[in-house]
């Protein structure tokens, strides 16, 4: 074990973090992971996944680097860690000033055993360059589903770490989440060639989480939900699908009394910073959050988790449910449910499907512009590109915008090459001969260039590296690596801004004439995917046997088939298992319905109305005819880089179907989009 014995390991846990034993899976997975061998665990949430790397850390030559997706995680792991007076940081946006060349410093020192990044910091030229020349002991993946696109919440960027991996040669990797189903499993197994032997899988079920389905008409769900919380002790959530809903929910629950406040990610950061730390002191009682809140949140006291809507997924809800009750102690899990909502949760998914002429325009640009580039020996063969301004030409959203430049990349189309930034900034802290005239005649000279095609203004100075770089014995990352030196000897202020990412072209599978096509069937057949998710979850709501047993197996855990079943959980006298703390195994089955047996439509005269007020007001703004995609879009209230651009949401036709489902909104416009351009 690397020359770890057992009482080495035992000894770190108990001076270091203050505890007398493992919980089941960590001292396995540590072991494993000391004797170099890569792992996957997957824990339940609140059963101590991290200080599975935590004290792996400790006794590693080098660099542990964690890959987290969400800032608020970060600044928790980093809050304990700091506790235990294990020296950590993190490379992220709040940084200022010469924040990150501290940290960078006492990573290349060695004196900084955990860095924490998000995954998106791989794209940063500067972080690159960096971490390039850091020894990595272990690459710890942390919410690792994300890395299968079969995965729940999947972020395409994820889907590069086992490359990123490659090219920084760390040869050690673990992999933590709380879910995974035995398909997701085995994908992130395979992508960082994990062996099935090392895999650590401790069961999902928790005893302490009781689970209730509600049934519940919308015109009662506000009463119910505070007659629900009345009757609770303790902190809670409440889950909202929409930023206005957790508004007007916290508002309602405020009226009647209830210490209750919004929460969503359309509040500025020091806002949601704030509502969060009076959370976490127990100032405020319940929070009603869009799915913004939780991930970060290590409360171990929340003793409820309320489903004011429908999730998106069995996955979503075990995640949100799962932040309950991680002091072990008994919490409730209420779903107030009806299929008012499906529609919502539904068009999230229809509003991430890219419409095929977006994904027609983008290839076309990729060929206009490596066309434009043949004629320039320096970019030949090459495309570039900014994600948000690319995402306002194509008219598709940001995130399916990666995830289609993720699958242009396995399709061998686009090859990433680097990243770097468009604007650098430079902000001199001292006059500039002084700063020139402190180095030698060569470095002297080369940083007068640098300076000479520097345009300073008032304070700031803005660097062009298309004259820099004219000089062919200037190198772009020597100009970097100067301009790095100058801030960590706190002579210059460096800000960077407008990531972008350059990519080399293969001509020949750009020209398939089968590509569109393939990619618009790839993202199909993920909405199809979705949907069937969805309905999924409706009928997990209204199983009429167990719902902790059905969840368990969900995830691909065996507790309640194996021989600890009858020790655990009540059977009733039923062959059938029963874990005896759910609303089925108190005899409430849940049957959902519609709080309206029909929701009225718009006439077919107000439809056509708003198609024409669409296409008059987007008539100029494109060079062809408006999709069905789009009139269904506008009707359903979807939003869209065209329609955010040319304030479609003013139109009166703008979400006027909001509450029928899409495909029904679809079938209703067809008719209409076909008279229309006849």
């Amino acid at each position: 074990m690397n020359g770890q014995p057992l009482n080495s390991l035992q000894q770190s846990l108990k001076t270091t973090f203050g505890f007398e034993a493992f919980r089941e899976g960590q001292q396995q997975t540590i072991t494993q992971l000391l004797s170099g061998q890569s792992t996957l665990s997957i824990f339940p949430t609140g059963s101590g996944k991290s200080l599975c790397y935590q004290l792996t850390a400790l006794h590693l030559p080098h660099l542990t680097l964690v890959v987290s997706p969400l800032l608020a995680l970060m600044k928790d792991q980093l809050a304990f860690l700091a506790s235990k007076g294990i020296k950590a940081a993190s490379i992220d946006s709040t940084l200022k000033g010469n924040e990150a060349q501290t940290v960078m410093a006492g990573v290349r020192s060695g004196e900084i055993k955990v860095l924490m990044v998000s995954v998106e910091r791989f794209k940063n030229e500067r972080f690159r360059q960096f971490i390039e020349l850091v020894p990595v002991s272990m690459l710890v993946v942390d919410e690792a589903h994300c890395i299968s696109e079969w995965g729940h919440n999947f972020r395409p960027d994820y889907l590069k770490l086992p490359s990123y991996c490659q090219a920084l040669k760390i040869s050690l990797v673990l992999l933590l989440t709380a879910t995974a189903t035995r398909k997701v499993k085995q994908d992130m197994a395979a992508k960082f060639a994990i062996q099935d032997e090392h895999i650590v899988q401790t069961g999902f079920y928790r005893p302490n989480l009781d689970l209730s389905v509600l049934p519940v008409t919308q015109s009662h769900k506000n009463k119910q939900l505070e007659q629900v919380i009345m009757a609770q002790q303790g902190a809670g959530i409440v889950y909202v699908t929409l930023q206005h809903s957790a508004e007007t929910v916290a508002q309602y629950l405020t009226q009647q009394g209830i210490n209750a406040c919004a929460y969503h990610a359309g509040f500025d950061s020091d806002t949601r910073s704030q509502i969060q730390q009076d959370f976490m002191a127990g100032q405020i009682q319940v929070i009603v959050a869009t799915i913004a809140f939780g991930m970060g949140i290590d409360k171990s006291d929340i003793r409820f988790v309320i489903h004011y809507d429908l999730p998106k997924s069995i996955e979503n809800y075990s995640q949100e449910i799962g932040r309950a009750g991680r002091d072990g102690l008994p919490s409730q899990c209420f779903t107030l449910a009806n299929l008012d909502g499906l529609n919502t949760v539904e068009n999230f998914v229809y509003g991430d499907t890219p419409e095929f002429t977006g994904i027609e325009m983008l290839l076309n640009t990729i060929k206009s512009e490596v066309i434009t580039n043949t004629y320039d020996s320096r970019s030949e063969g090459k495309w570039e590109l900014q994600i948000l301004q690319l995402s306002n030409a194509v008219n598709i959203k940001q995130l399916p915008l990666k995830t289609l430049l993720v699958q242009l990349e396995l399709a061998g189309v686009i090859e990433p090459l680097y990243a770097y930034f468009a604007d650098f900034k430079i902000k001199l802290l001292k006059p500039k001969a002084e700063i020139v005239n402190s180095f030698n005649d060569q470095r002297k000279d080369f940083l007068q260039r640098i300076f000479n095609a520097t345009e300073f203004k008032k304070v700031w100075g803005s660097l062009n590296f298309d004259t820099l770089l004219q000089d062919k014995s200037i190198d772009r990352n020597r100009v970097i690596a100067a301009l790095e030196y100058l801030q960590e000897q706190q002579l210059i202020v460096l800000e960077t801004k407008g990531m972008t990412e350059v990519f080399k072209i293969n001509l020949n599978e750009l020209a398939d004439p089968n590509l569109c096509q393939d990619l618009y069937n790839y993202f199909k057949g993920n909405e199809e995917k979705e949907i069937k998710r969805i309905a999924t979850l409706v009928r997990f709501f209204q199983l009429d046997t167990c719902l902790t047993v059905n969840l368990a197996r969900y995830f691909d855990d065996t507790f309640f088939d194996s021989n600890r079943f009858d020790d655990a959980a009540s059977t009733n006298n039923s062959s059938v298992p029963q874990c005896g703390h759910c609303s089925v195994c108190r005899g409430q089955v849940a049957v959902l319905e519609h709080s309206q047996t029909q929701i009225p439509w718009p006439n077919d005269e107000t439809l056509k109305q708003g198609m024409l007020e669409l296409a008059q007001r987007l008539n100029d703004k494109i060079n062809q005819p408006l999709s069905l995609e789009s009139y269904c879009r506008f009707f359903a209230g979807m939003t869209v880089p065209l329609f955010g651009r040319n304030k479609v949401r003013q139109l009166s036709g703008f979400g006027i179907c909001e509450k029928q489902r899409y495909q029904a909104i679809r079938d209703r416009v067809t008719p209409l989009f076909i008279d229309m351009n006849k």
